[in-house]
């Protein structure tokens, strides 16, 4: 063989293995880029235990008690002592009427009672020396009881000035409205300088907040689910104020109307709060937590690990592998953003709850760091 020939075979033979080479590397790369990255997820353990059912509603605070104070006695105002939208206390001094009138009409009812307190002196000391003379013969029977009836009369009217007396005392402390209850008081509705008739006259409104009722209506469908649990003992009640970062606020059942609403189909519910810390207000709005049944054992997962299909409700369960199975389940009842499943899932798989719509059955995917 030539010298030529030999060149010749020996460029075809690197040519065929340049070609080979290069084709090998190519298939890998082709292979790599066709091979899925392993999807980034959050995850969940489903849980085993007990679940609380629970109605979620919207409520109305109530103050405890509301009272309009009134004078009981007419005069002119001569001042408030309360700071309106502040708490005052049980006893304290809200409001003050000219009581110089009133003061001189007590001083006048003393005046007769001391009068009378001394006649009534007289008239006995009077009825002891004449039922002397009378046992001695001097005095005639007429003339003793004549004295014995002017004891009486003296000890009668003793007791009905006495009786003016307690009356003209009782009209001046009217003149004091005091607050009948530790409350928050309104706005003034009259003014000093104003003329105040005798129980017809609004002062103040005075709202009892410690506790509050919250009163809310459920569908008459849940009350036998209620009255089932308030057999077991009382119902503890949860609501959350809008805008409040503090934990939600516990109270208990206490009463259900006697009538369901047939215009609605609603029945009243009013649940008591201590609101220590005046955290309700009468009149605000608020979401009430009311729970009807305690499921026990049962698994639970976050409500958003369910996803929904033409087939039905499934989850994706992340298995030791790193890769997830599509699983179907038949979710039960939900409460406080959890959802109970009844089959399909056990208690401590981890089940996806972000980054589902990436996945499909047997996909990679990395727990995202937390």
């Amino acid at each position: 063989m030539s010298r030529k020939k030999i060149v010749l075979v020996v460029a075809v033979l690197l040519a065929i293995a340049l070609a080979m080479h290069f084709g090998r590397g190519a298939g890998d790369s082709s292979k790599a880029a066709r091979a899925p990255a392993a999807v980034p997820v959050e995850v969940a353990s489903a849980a085993r235990g007990d679940i609380e059912l629970s109605l979620k509603l919207v409520g109305r605070v109530e103050a405890w008690s509301t009272v309009s104070l009134r004078a009981r006695v007419s005069g002119q105002l001569e001042s408030l002592s309360f700071t309106p939208g502040a708490l005052v206390r049980k006893g304290s001094v809200l409001a003050q009427i000219d009581p110089r009138l009133l003061q001189a009409q007590l001083d006048q009812a003393r005046g007769s009672v001391a009068r009378d307190q001394a006649l009534l002196q007289k008239a006995q000391a009077d009825q002891r020396r004449y039922a002397d003379m009378l046992a001695r013969g001097f005095v005639s029977k007429a003339d003793y009881d004549l004295y014995q009836a002017n004891l009486a009369v003296a000890r009668a009217t003793l007791q009905s000035d006495r009786a003016a007396q307690e009356l003209a005392q009782t009209q001046l402390d009217y003149a004091r409205i005091v607050a009948p209850f530790d409350g928050i008081a309104g706005a003034p509705l009259v003014w000093p300088g104003a003329q105040i008739g005798a129980d017809s006259t609004d002062i103040v409104v005075l709202n009892q907040v410690e506790p509050v009722r919250v009163a809310f209506n459920i569908p008459e469908d849940s009350l036998p689910a209620v009255r089932a649990a308030l057999a077991s003992g009382a119902i503890a009640v949860q609501v959350t104020v809008s805008g409040d970062k503090g934990v939600p606020l516990a109270g208990t059942l206490e009463f259900i109307d006697n009538a369901v609403d047939a215009t609605t189909g609603t029945i009243v519910l009013k649940a008591r709060f201590d609101n220590a810390e005046h955290r309700l207000t009468p009149g605000q709005f608020v979401q009430v937590s009311l729970p009807t049944t305690r499921l026990a054992n049962v698994v639970s997962v976050p409500v958003h690990a369910l996803q929904s299909s033409s087939s039905g409700s499934f989850v994706f369960v992340l298995g030791a592998d790193g890769k997830v199975q599509q699983r179907y389940v038949t979710p039960g009842p939900t409460s406080a953003g959890r959802t109970v499943i009844d089959k399909g899932l056990k208690g401590g798989e981890q089940v996806v709850t972000e980054g589902q719509m990436l996945l499909v059955d047997g996909s990679a995917a990395v727990v995202r760091p937390g």
